[in-house]
């Protein structure tokens, strides 16, 4: 699982079968201070996120078919898990 915050939301006229009805967002993986690190991901949302928010996803197949609710969708891979509130960090000294 990773943190990421959307970016964008994508529309696809033509798409697979196991893709319609669901909404398609663009995500770019954070770390735990927000800064972007890595490429951005296409996942499928499974809690109703929107452009902007701090969410968490799932980037494994079965886990993103399970958040989806759909074990049959088998060419769906990421998915938007959770909607994050915050991240609090711990500094030890």
């Amino acid at each position: 699982m990773t943190a990421g915050r959307v970016t964008a939301s994508v529309v696809a006229t033509e798409k697979h079968p196991h893709y319609l009805g669901r909404k398609l967002l663009m995500v770019q993986p954070v770390d735990a201070a927000g800064s972007p690190r890595g490429k951005p991901v296409l996942a499928v949302d499974g809690v109703q996120a929107g452009v902007g928010d701090l969410v968490l996803v799932v980037d494994e197949g079965g886990s993103a078919r399970a958040v989806i609710g759909d074990e049959g969708a088998v060419t769906v891979r990421t998915a938007i898990c959770g909607i994050i509130d915050r991240i609090d960090i711990e500094v030890k000294e």
